[in-house]
């Protein structure tokens, strides 16, 4: 799977809240500032070529439809990043965020008892 450059992350964010939409639906619940509706189409355009996104003809407008889930793109970009940053080591991630104090011992905690509960 290919990586998304950020605009084309956020376009698909909006996609996966509301399961499918219109161009001016995409573009009426983009961030602030919103863009232009015709760079939200050219990077709808960008990710159908990339097959993230399908269209459906409704007559002379579409309908977009993620073809990806956000479950699935989280899971490979944070796989990534676990293999590229951190030799693909679960483990090098929460001693780096324990370390930067991103992660408290309480919820070290709450992690060791989600992981017993599935055993």
């Amino acid at each position: 799977m290919r990586p998304l450059t950020k605009a084309e992350e956020q376009v698909m964010k909006v996609l996966w809240q509301l399961g499918n939409g219109l161009l001016m639906e995409v573009v009426e619940k983009m961030p602030q500032p919103q863009p232009h509706k015709n760079t939200v189409a050219t990077i709808l355009k960008t990710l159908v070529d990339k097959n993230f996104v399908r269209i459906e003809p409704l007559g002379r407008i579409h309908r977009y439809h993620p073809e990806i889930s956000k479950e699935d793109y989280s899971r490979t970009s944070l796989t990534n990043v676990v293999k590229g940053y951190f030799e693909g080591s679960f483990s090098n991630v929460v001693s780096f965020l324990v370390d930067e104090k991103e992660l408290s011992v309480e919820d070290l905690e709450l992690l060791l008892k989600q992981l017993k509960k599935k055993k």
